[in-house]
């Protein structure tokens, strides 16, 4: 069965009811906080599930014109942290301590230098 938001327009307070297709629209809802019948259907968010071609076909449109970042680190930052969210898959730790330096301005030179085991990809115990 689908599940359905709403809100109460009496005390503000969000709720989801199972219903069946044929119940929908049929079934008188009633707020599950205060009982009250005015409410009003709350629309959530849709996520649509991309394929990795369309989500490099994406990538390629929205980063064509790479030149210049190598002189602005903000852009450069922005443009890996919406790189790192096209991608849809978990990234390490490091990936996020690189773009947030990106962002506030620091250089990838200055960020090589204060982090100087980035990226060695050495996990053993020492």
């Amino acid at each position: 069965m689908p599940t359905y938001d709403f809100i109460c327009n009496n005390c503000n307070q969000r709720f989801d009811l199972f219903l069946t297709f044929a119940e929908y629209g049929k079934t008188a809802i009633s707020c599950v906080h205060c009982n009250s019948r005015n409410v009003r259907r709350r629309m959530t968010k849709v996520r649509i599930a991309k394929s990795e071609d369309s989500r490099m076909d994406s990538m390629a449109n929205d980063f064509s014109g790479f030149e210049g970042l190598e002189d602005d680190p903000k852009a450069m930052g922005r443009m890996m942290r919406k790189m790192g969210k096209e991608m849809g898959e978990e990234l390490p730790a490091e990936f996020d301590e690189v773009v947030d330096r990106l962002e506030s301005g620091q250089s990838p030179e200055e960020i090589e230098k204060a982090v100087p085991d980035l990226g060695s990809g050495d996990t053993r115990d020492e």
